[in-house]
């Protein structure tokens, strides 16, 4: 799928606005060189402050359709993409960005065109201590079965591939005031779909609900102070202001809130912590254009026409009182819990997290959430929690970026494992992540699952009106290992799957799936011979499975 000139400008302008910016290590390591975190006992990237590494790629695929057709097609793939590290004293990054091309050898295959793909997170410091930028970008490839489940393997085909683009960037303030802490921030986020014309459902009915594009927002404050400093007890006070503006029907998020905290210790590593405040959050939208015949107006991409001229209406309007209790528990400086149950939302609330080192080769991350959002602020809440230390990974056949990416001092962050469906309403969305990873020296291995449910909150009128309250849910896992064979060769498994289970119209419940086998082995000084193997695949409740086999020949060059 060929990528718009717009969505090349936001990407490319984004990562070199970045100051300093270091990219992700090679996602193989073939080259001999060691993952972070290694304690063999060789030089490897964690003991270097900068660690940036530049390639050039050739490889020849071959994708073998097994069902429902036979289908056999090929293709060249050439690439250009950086990988490196930054670890400073007031900057710290990681990024992957990759270019693509790929050359056809048939017609209407649908593998021709050119893809970038990156993920970058990077913090700066302005002033030590007190002032810091922050920033994030995401480029990624999605493929998907027309039910919306999707894949993160190595299927190509333009007319099953969403082009996804993320940007978010804003400072981080944080200073003392006597024995008060102060902490503000702001931030600002753009995210973009790029899809074919005319996505269709599993009955070939035209799907009108896929996203375009929005902007978030978000301005929070904080004062507080610790335990024991000024009383016995620890306070904060909290306020946020976030706002996302969707294109589709011009819908708008507002999640706005103050609370106030209290933290009371009961033992040096445990803390009951309450909070009580008031919020209002309302969803907006308006009307679709109408033609002479009183029908909804739909463009070239198969999404409704805004009617600029209509007053804005409310679907969704939520204020009045908020408060949750929970508990703070850390045991040591490798482990960190909490636990949250509250009110919000006009319902029931949880949320918490859990980050766990065993040991200097292991990490647990437990995270639990509930919002209300589209998908472009969920994705960019998604960037942000990225650290500045990740290790990303990428599928040996298509190139684009694995479910789950690792960090040597953070544990994991599976972003892309967890995109779910896309659709342009808003939604409340309730789920977990739980990642683990674990560096055995020679061998690395990773898990990563979790599930979501989101309940679609729809404009007024009728255009929508069948969706009002329905639910998504989805369940994933990615599997990744690594086995650095000898000093010059590394084999890799990847593993990833991803369940729908859909309540909305004109979509079905089914399976998005895909697993690699890839050898790496350096040949001289630089340069790196691949061999891979790929199965990728959809089950579909009202259609026959489809299944690829792919295979894949390729050298790279590394500077």
């Amino acid at each position: 799928m060929g990528m718009s000139y717009a969505s090349l400008t936001v990407i490319t302008c984004a990562c070199l606005a970045m100051p300093s910016l270091a990219l992700a290590q090679d996602d193989n390591l073939s080259e001999g060189r060691e993952t972070p975190g290694s304690d063999s006992g060789l030089p490897g990237a964690a003991s270097r402050p900068v660690d940036i590494r530049p390639y050039i790629e050739a490889a020849q695929v071959l994708n073998t359709e097994l069902s429902p057709g036979d289908d056999v097609v090929t293709y060249t793939r050439l690439a250009a993409g950086v990988d490196a590290l930054l670890r400073g004293r007031n900057t710290s990054a990681a990024v992957s960005l990759r270019y693509e091309r790929r050359i056809d050898w048939g017609d209407n295959s649908g593998n021709d065109g050119d893809t970038l793909s990156g993920l970058a997170r990077v913090s700066a410091s302005v002033i030590p201590r007190t002032l810091s930028i922050e920033a994030g970008a995401m480029a990624s490839r999605q493929t998907y079965g027309d039910n919306g489940a999707a894949t993160a393997g190595g299927l190509v085909d333009s007319d099953w591939t969403r082009q996804i683009y993320s940007v978010f960037a804003g400072p981080s303030f944080t200073t003392n005031a006597g024995h008060a802490q102060v902490e503000a921030g702001y931030r600002i986020g753009y995210t973009r779909v790029d899809e074919p014309s005319g996505v269709t459902a599993a009955n070939n009915a035209t799907l009108v609900d896929s996203f375009d594009d929005s902007v978030t927002q978000q301005a929070t404050a904080r004062i507080s102070t610790r335990p024991g400093k000024i009383l016995p007890v620890g306070l904060g006070l909290t306020g946020q202001w976030a706002q996302e503006d969707i294109s589709n029907l011009d819908q708008r998020v507002r999640n706005n809130y103050l609370r106030a905290d209290v933290t009371v210790p009961i033992i040096p590593e445990l803390a009951v912590i309450g909070g009580v405040g008031y919020e209002d959050v309302k969803v907006s939208s308006r009307d679709v254009l109408r033609d002479e015949n009183d029908n909804p107006v739909v463009n070239s991409k198969g999404r409704y026409v805004t009617d600029k001229s209509e007053p804005r209406q409310i679907s969704y309007d939520a204020d009045g009182l908020i408060w949750d209790i929970g508990v703070q528990w850390r045991p040591s400086s490798r482990m960190s819990l909490e636990a949250h149950y509250g009110h919000r939302y006009d319902s029931s609330t949880y949320y918490g997290s859990l980050s766990y080192t065993p040991d200097r080769r292991s990490h647990i991350n437990l995270s639990v959430y509930d919002t209300i959002s589209g998908f472009g602020g969920e994705l960019s809440d998604g960037i942000n929690s990225l650290s500045t230390d990740f290790v990303a990974y990428r599928n040996p056949i298509s190139g684009d970026l694995s479910g789950c990416v690792t960090g040597e001092e953070s544990g994991g962050n599976c972003l892309i494992g967890a995109l779910g469906p896309i659709r342009s309403l808003t939604y409340r969305t309730r789920g977990a992540i739980f990642s683990y990873s674990l560096n055995l020296g020679r061998t690395t291995t990773g898990l990563g699952f979790g599930g979501e449910s989101r309940k679609y909150i729809t404009p007024e009128g009728p255009i929508f009106a069948d969706y009002a309250g329905l639910v998504d849910r989805t369940y994933w896992v990615s599997i990744f290992a690594s086995r650095q064979l000898d000093t010059r060769s590394n084999l890799r498994g990847d593993i990833y799957a991803n369940w729908l289970d859909s309540g909305l119209p004109m979509t079905s419940d089914g399976v998005g799936w895909s697993a690699s086998l890839a050898y790496y082995r350096n040949l001289m000084n630089g340069l790196t011979g691949t061999a891979a193997l790929g199965l990728d695949g959809f089950t579909r409740e009202d259609a026959a499975d489809y299944l690829v086999g792919s295979a894949l020949l390729g050298l790279r060059y590394s500077f």
